[in-house]
This record gives structure tokens, C-alpha cells and sequence, in this order.
């Protein structure tokens, strides 16, 4: 099992090395395309991984002096801070960015969409419905709504599009009459969107996004994410960084809970190194956070080595915990997230020590083992029944002593002051170990106590 284990994470390590050293391979601009369209694809979650994949495409594409970048979207949006960064990304292009909604522009997406400087759908495309959600699927604060509400609303200012509709996707509470109601969100089709002004046309497929930027399908560069790409985007999606955290835990307890260390325990550092190393390549890691998270390590196994009064493991806690935060996009979530997956942790570490009891690391803090006579441990035999034999002194007896009772070594102890060896002794009482002698006369053999 270790062995299998071993090899598992020297294939993962192999796998994470080679997305970051292997140079991304990317589309080369074509120095004869002067009018080249950037056809970049804006699918699936918005999050961190997501930005990092736009600014290059729009960096090749200024490298490559196109005359257009094309967005191709179907998102139900994603993280707020990410929609933002893109949001900016897209006002400071100095290519004109046309996005084609060719599924939904839902949330985030509409966001986006709002600071492109035109606005394509196709039938059955949507957009809107963009009030601002917790990760647990509650609706946000008043304080985060009212902030997304101005964010909407200046993106549609920049383009001259409708501010009060870009804020009906957001408000509940705001009504616009004959297009929305109070209590609800509003959500445009294609159609609904042109007439409204808040998209430029509707278009039946490629050509027609071409023919719209005046562009031939030989202009196209399309852009496609690498595998370092993928990898980020997965890693940093809000709804994988828990699992990442839980899995990490979850195996690294395993692996104190279990003697040796295998595969657990490489599932653990594996799904922290995969956290680590999918934020490293979305920009958002330095080298500082591997340095804070192997700090963290070692602090923990000099704390279960060394007695250290537990400062050694909360620093080592405190390290990693600076270790996480400071890698990521949220910092909030993804500390609320950590401490969420150590509780868990915790109980469930303790429902396994009751059920399968202490094995590995934590047996070196619990005295478990038994003395019994199959070990070899043999208890010392009651001596009550010394009680008034007599014997003679091997030793002086300053009171500690030996004696020879009924023939018989025995250790004993004076009940007063000194008694000569050879001198006649009489057993006179026993506590535990102890036994308390008294001398005798030498002539009569009675007790020198009694006279």
C-alpha cells in the first residue's frame, strides 16, 4: 500500500511539474493576419483561473496588433472579485472587444458583458439575473448588493446602455415599468435585450459575429487554454477549494490516526499541494506561501517530538492557516473554509478514536500498556504472615537491614534504634513491603521490648 502510494504522488508531482515547466504552448500571432480577430472563449465559472487566461489572450492579441478581440460566452457567473478584474480587463483594452452570447450571460457574466463594447446574442441566448450570492446559495448582504448595483450600473454607463436595467438585474426591490416588476430579478432574452438597447444584434452563428467585426474566418486566432490554465481554473473554483481542504485534512488525520505513513497521508500534502499549486499558476501564490506552508509542517512534527507546552504546534497551525489565506483571491472564504474543514476534522477524529481506538501517532501521548504475570510483571506477595516469627539479624540494622526468618533473606526494618548483626529479632508487624523487626534477648529469647 505505501509503495502504491509513493508512486501515486511521484506521478502527481511529475504531473504538476510539467504544466508549470513545459512552456504553454500558445497560438503564435500571425505577423501577416493585420487583420486579425482574437477569438477567445469565456465558458463555464467565473473565477480567478478564468482572468488569468483572458490577460493573456488579450495580451497575444495586442502583441499580434489585432483589430478585434471576440468573447464567446456561456457562463452562470461566478466570484464577484474575478467578474470585476475581467470587468477592467475589458475598459482598458485598447482592441475593441465584441462579447457573442452564445448561451447565457447569467450573474457574472452580464457584469462582463456590460463592459464589452458591443453586445452580440444568439436566439435563445439570455442575460441578467445577477443579484449577488453567498457559496452556500443565500442571497448576499444589503451592503454587497448595493455595492454590485453600482458596479452594474457604471458598466451600462460606459457604453451608453440602460444603468436602471443593468440595476433591475441586480435590486429586487427596484421596479421598471412595463419590463419588471418589485420582488423580482431581471432577466433579458436576446430579443428582449435589442429592443431594449442593452445588446447591439442578434446573430445566427460565427459568420455572422465575423461579418459584424468585418472580419473573414482566415482572421480568426482562436485561443484555447493550456493544461496549466485548466488546472488553475479548477483549483481556485470556490466550489473545489473546500474539497481540496477536507481531503487534505482528512488524510493527513488518517495518517496520525494509522502507524507508518502511506498512502493517506500523500493524499493529504497532494491535495494541499494541488491548492497551492493551482493558485501559484492563476498569479495569485508566491514562493512565500510553500515556504509559510512547509514552516507549518515542521512546526507540527517538532511539537509531536519534542515537548514544547504546544507553542510549537499553534505556531505550526498559525503558519499554515497564513499559508492558505495568503494564497487565495477571497482570503475571508477561504479562512472560513479552512476552519470549517478543521472542525470537521477534529470530530471526525474523534469518532474514530472511540470506534477503532488509538493506533499510530497518537499512541506516543497515551499510557495503554498492562502489566500482567503473562509479561513476566509479578506483583510482590502480601508478608502478613511474618507477624511474629522470629529469626536473626544478617546486618546491622541502623534501622534498614537484612534478617533470616524461619530461614528465609527478608529485608527489614528496626522498630527502634540500632540492633548488632546476629542478634535474635522478632517480627512484629508488616505494612506493604515493609516488615518491622524487634530485638530479643539473647538469653531467654524474649522480647526486649516487654522488660
Amino acid at each position: 500500500m505505501e509503495q502504491t502510494g509513493r508512486a501515486g504522488v511521484l506521478l502527481l508531482l511529475c504531473f504538476l511539474t510539467l504544466t508549470a515547466v513545459i512552456p504553454a504552448v500558445q497560438a503564435e500571432p500571425d505577423q501577416n493576419h493585420g487583420g486579425a480577430v482574437y477569438w477567445i472563449p469565456l465558458d463555464q465559472e467565473v473565477e480567478q483561473g478564468l482572468t488569468r487566461f483572458l490577460e493573456r489572450g488579450f495580451r497575444e492579441a495586442q502583441q499580434a496588433g489585432a483589430e478585434a478581440i471576440v468573447l464567446e460566452m456561456d457562463t452562470l457567473g461566478g466570484d464577484v472579485a474575478a467578474a470585476l478584474e475581467i470587468g477592467k480587463l475589458l475598459r482598458s483594452s485598447k482592441i475593441p472587444v465584441t462579447v457573442y452570447i452564445k448561451g447565457e450571460a447569467i450573474s457574472a457574466g452580464s457584469y462582463i458583458a456590460l463592459n464589452a463594447d458591443h453586445i452580440l446574442m444568439a436566439p435563445g441566448s439570455a442575460m441578467g439575473a445577477a443579484e449577488p450570492r453567498t457559496i452556500t446559495g443565500e442571497r448576499a448582504d444589503p451592503k454587497t448588493v448595493a455595492f454590485w448595483t453600482s458596479n452594474m450600473r457604471a458598466a451600462a454607463e460606459v457604453h451608453g446602455r440602460d444603468p436602471e436595467i443593468a440595476a433591475g438585474m441586480v435590486e429586487r426591490n427596484l421596479e421598471i415599468k412595463g419590463l419588471k416588476k418589485k420582488g423580482e430579478l431581471l432577466s433579458l432574452s436576446a430579443g428582449q435585450a435589442i429592443q431594449q438597447k442593452m445588446a447591439d444584434r442578434m446573430v445566427k452563428g460565427d459568420a455572422d459575429v465575423l461579418r459584424f467585426v468585418g472580419a473573414h474566418s482566415s482572421d480568426v486566432i482562436r485561443v484555447d487554454q493550456t493544461l496549466s490554465e485548466q488546472v488553475a481554473r479548477f483549483v481556485t473554483s470556490p466550489y473545489v477549494i473546500p474539497v481540496l481542504f477536507m481531503v487534505g485534512l482528512a488524510g493527513l488525520a488518517i495518517e496520525f490516526l494509522t502507524p507508518g505513513f502511506g498512502l493517506p497521508g500523500f493524499i493529504g500534502l497532494g491535495a494541499f499541494g494541488l491548492y497551492f499549486f493551482g493558485h501559484y499558476l492563476a498569479g495569485l501564490a508566491g514562493v512565500e506561501t510553500f515556504v509559510l506552508f512547509a514552516a507549518g509542517l515542521i512546526l507540527l512534527l517538532i511539537e509531536i517530538f519534542v515537548p514544547g507546552f504546544g507553542i510549537f504546534g499553534i505556531l505550526g497551525l498559525l503558519s499554515l492557516a497564513a499559508s492558505v489565506v495568503a494564497a487565495a483571491a477571497d482570503r475571508m472564504f477561504s479562512l472560513s473554509t479552512l476552519v470549517v474543514a478543521l472542525l470537521l476534522t477534529v470530530v471526525g477524529m474523534v469518532i474514530a478514536v472511540r470506534q477503532l481506538g488509538l493506533r499510530g501517532g497518537l499512541k506516543r501521548f497515551v499510557l495503554n500498556s498492562v502489566q500482567e504475570n503473562t509479561t513476566g510483571y509479578v506483583t510482590q506477595p502480601g508478608r502478613r504472615e511474618l507477624i511474629g516469627k522470629q529469626g536473626k539479624a544478617l546486618s546491622p540494622l541502623r534501622p534498614a537491614g537484612t534478617a533470616a526468618i524461619e530461614g528465609k533473606r527478608v529485608d527489614v526494618v528496626s522498630e527502634g534504634g540500632f540492633i548488632p548483626p546476629h542478634t535474635p529479632v522478632k517480627v512484629v508487624d508488616v505494612q506493604g513491603l515493609r516488615v518491622v523487626v524487634r530485638a530479643l534477648s539473647v538469653q531467654d529469647g524474649t522480647d526486649s521490648g516487654s522488660r
